[in-house]
């Protein structure tokens, strides 16, 4: 009897999990490719180098494990931001929940019915960036995702929006598996602002592919759910045009498994790419995983990675980033940075940072560090009265804050600081 490697059987199962949705020919081609593509990779396996810190396990198994389902009081994020509101419950879009999609600037679409339309500017960009993302490093999920994903959004920005648009993504049901996939194209000159929240499911998939065009600018900022049993798996690829600007941060609590990847390609010269985080991790079953990849292929271009993990009580935290300058990508200037700060003894952070450089006119560095709270900070703010908790708390957001000030807009900075101290309270 032959034996078959569990990274194929993991995907065999996980195909037959998911029905393929069909629509107009160039989508089921794409689809098509991308389960090839999945087949012949296989699920992701810790034995993978760039799962060696993570186990995957949580979200590849058949069928998901519930979660249960996190209640509180609190108001929306971003409910003071003057936006395009878009809800999504267990993946379906919940029209009565959400506002017009008339956003002046861009057009929004569902995916499920553009790629029921035989005809579409997408066809040119869905499933492209994941696929130029699988090399050199496979991300099998990502291709299942662009396989079997049925819904998402898909923009298209002419212009300079005059307002961002809002994604929250509700879980609702216990054992809600989810894959949602959103196709971002921004046209030269034009500018947007992506906002997301939420948890998505018990466990979420999602990939959003963005193409930059010559001097276009892409803000991203999310926060990912509370909910302290979800698992979430996200992908964002990105292509950078001439001059364009690209900025992604993301607000980490809770959640047995997260994994967000990050994969930018500089295609264009004199372009800005930023992507950072800031996590707070609580209890031996949080694990978050950052993994990002950027490809300089282009002449004096600039990328920052920030990263900061606050983790206690027998947390994890990981962060795999590397910087890849191409030969002919002179005069790069790529900055990468990823901290952890340890509350307790039984807490972790594995740091795997990268430079990969053939060309010589360059200005690349990266650090990583790890220790423990300032005991001499602890000891000053209490001889002032401060209690402890409160303490540390104050350290822990002095910690972060070089994270959130990549944030490029300042009201959304301090609305992500203002969350984070009340969840720091709250728990």
């Amino acid at each position: 009897m032959a034996i078959i490697h569990p990274k194929l059987s993991g995907a065999a199962n996980l195909v037959a999990n998911y029905p393929m949705p069909y629509g107009a020919k160039w989508a089921n081609d794409i689809r098509t490719n991308a389960i090839t593509a999945f087949n012949a990779q296989g699920a992701p396996h810790k034995r993978d180098e760039y799962w060696r810190y993570t186990d995957p396990s949580e979200l590849t198994v058949v069928p998901t494990k519930p979660a249960a389902l996190f209640s509180n009081d609190e108001s929306p994020m971003f409910d003071l931001v003057d936006c395009i509101r878009i809800v999504f419950v267990d993946g379906i879009i919940d029209t009565d929940r959400s506002d017009d999609l008339s956003l002046i600037g861009a057009s929004i679409e569902m995916l499920s019915d553009v790629t029921s339309t035989d005809i579409h500017w997408a066809k040119d960009l869905y499933g492209k960036l994941e696929s130029n993302g699988q090399n050199p490093v496979h991300r099998p999920l990502a291709a299942l995702n662009t396989a079997v994903a049925g819904h998402g959004l898909v923009i298209h920005v002419t212009s300079k929006c005059d307002k961002p648009l809002a994604i929250n993504y509700v879980h609702n049901s216990e054992t809600s598996d989810v894959m949602l996939h959103h196709i971002i194209k921004i046209d030269e000159g034009a500018e947007f602002t992506l906002l997301e929240s939420g948890a998505g499911a018990a466990r979420f998939n999602s990939v959003i592919e963005v193409d930059v065009s010559d001097d276009a600018e892409f803000h991203h900022v999310r926060t990912q759910g509370r909910d302290h049993e979800r698992k979430t798996v996200t992908h964002l690829f990105g292509r950078l045009g001439h001059r364009s600007i690209f900025r992604s941060f993301t607000m980490t609590m809770n959640g047995i498994l997260t994994r967000n990847d990050a994969v930018l390609e500089f295609t264009g010269d004199d372009a800005k790419a930023t992507v950072a985080g800031a996590c707070a991790g609580d209890g031996n079953n949080f694990h978050h995983d950052d993994t990002v990849f950027v490809t300089h292929d282009s002449i004096n271009c600039e990328s920052r990675q920030v990263f900061k993990k606050v983790l206690r009580n027998g947390a994890t935290g990981v962060f795999q980033g590397k910087i890849l300058v191409k030969a002919d990508a002179q005069k790069t200037d790529g900055y990468q940075i990823s901290q952890g700060l340890l509350l307790d003894e039984n807490s972790n952070f594995l740091a795997k940072p990268e430079l990969e450089i053939y060309a010589d006119d360059v200005a690349c560095s990266h650090g990583s560090t790890v220790g423990a709270i300032d005991e001499d900070a602890l000891f000053y703010l209490a001889s002032r009265g401060v209690p402890r908790k409160q303490a540390q708390d104050m350290l822990v957001l002095a910690f972060l804050a070089e994270a959130i000030e990549e944030i490029d807009n300042n009201d959304l900075a301090n609305d992500i600081r203002d969350r984070l101290t009340a969840w720091m309270e709250h728990g």
